[in-house]
């Protein structure tokens, strides 16, 4: 894992490396952060998010939300919605959802496929890609508001430091 400013970035080279990044932003995560989860079909943006909330000490079962076009969780004290707009075909079935209410300072809104949605979404705290790379994937995080700074940096300042070469 290497941070640098307001990014971070690591390789994940399977399933559990995935799930493990997940368990490891679970522990940086608070009320009112807004997360993009941007990558192609079968990246990995489902995987991660089932990891973010086993992190939060969620056990039951993790989907996609692909045909529900959000799947709410309460876990601890926040509420957490997993948004997918993969099926928008205009942006305007977003403000006919009445999905805006849920972004508030008690949850973490986590958007795959925000572009569908164009500019009606808040500005995202992180911006998290995920890309094929080799037979894994780069992983690819960057804080965009001070709220995502703050987090990240509460990440990184826990994060154990490597070993020296």
């Amino acid at each position: 894992m290497h941070s640098q400013d307001h990014t971070l970035s690591a390789f994940l080279p399977d399933e559990a490396a995935t799930l493990a990044m997940g368990e490891v932003l679970a522990q940086a995560l608070r009320g009112g952060l807004v997360i993009f989860l941007q990558g192609d079909l079968g990246a990995g943006k489902t995987t991660l998010t089932r990891g973010i909330l086993r992190g939060l000490g969620y056990v039951g079962r993790v989907k996609s939300p692909t045909y529900t076009l959000v799947e709410p969780y309460v876990v601890s004290n926040l509420y957490f919605h997993h948004f997918d707009l993969y099926r928008f075909a205009d942006q305007l079935e977003w403000e006919d959802a009445g999905f805006r209410e849920m972004f508030n300072p008690a949850s973490v809104c986590l958007v795959e496929w925000p572009d569908k949605a164009a500019d009606l979404l808040p500005q995202p705290d992180w911006t998290v890609d995920l890309l094929p790379q080799a037979q894994g994937r780069a992983f690819r995080l960057v804080a965009s508001t001070p709220n995502g700074a703050a987090c990240l940096a509460t990440l990184t300042a826990s994060a154990p430091t490597p070993p020296a070469a």
